[in-house]
């Protein structure tokens, strides 16, 4: 049995994997992709988010290097249905937002169930608390990754396509892959921006 790791140690570790993750876009990610392990222990990430009476109000689709052409397709269905008059320049860059990464999720949330104690607020603050476990996980092992939506998930043809129920909604794409040039900086917001003390 391995003894405990040093709490400081792990406190350091922990801090430079959060605080190293960047959003590198699809773009910027090539092959290889995970391969079974590593998307395994990924996927695996997501199970310790949060989670009230265990309900896993979330779920996540792989769509595979064989499949890329249909979402293309359904990309273009999704334009054409809030925009009939699209031109063929415009249909063909939303196929091409379907061939953009190694790695390609959707992720979706389930928002209403037979459980009417735990309201969607509840259920969207677990399933991005999913995804950012999985991103930690994909940064620490060595992959660049990005959450991008778009205007086609709200769509019925895209609703369809991905049998997503009435009580469920499309939140976004999960990009991984390996990092191909250099990776933009962000400057992060410090504490004093975003916590308040409560003075009744």
């Amino acid at each position: 049995m391995s003894s405990p790791p040093d709490a400081a140690l792990a406190g350091e570790w922990a801090a430079a994997l959060i605080h190293g993750r960047r959003t590198v876009l699809p773009a910027g990610l090539a092959e290889p992709a995970p391969d079974a392990e590593q998307l395994r222990a990924i996927l695996l990430a997501a199970s310790a988010a949060p989670d009230h009476h265990d309900l896993v109000p979330w779920r996540f689709v792989i769509i595979p290097a064989s499949a890329r052409p249909a979402l293309a397709q359904t990309f273009e269905a999704a334009l054409r249905e809030r925009d009939a008059d699209a031109s063929p320049e415009q249909c063909a860059k939303a196929r091409e937002k379907a061939f953009r990464s190694p790695l390609l999720l959707l992720a979706i949330a389930r928002l209403r169930d037979e459980d009417a104690e735990i309201p969607p607020h509840q259920r969207f603050v677990s399933a991005g608390c999913a995804m950012q476990n999985m991103l930690l996980m994909a940064s620490a092992l060595g992959f660049g990754s990005a959450l991008t939506s778009g205007k086609a998930l709200d769509t019925r043809v895209f609703r369809e396509r991905f049998a997503i129920g009435p009580h469920e909604e499309a939140l976004c794409f999960i990009s991984i892959g390996t990092i191909e040039g250099p990776r933009r900086n962000r400057v992060r917001a410090t504490p004093e921006r975003y916590v308040s003390e409560f003075k009744p």
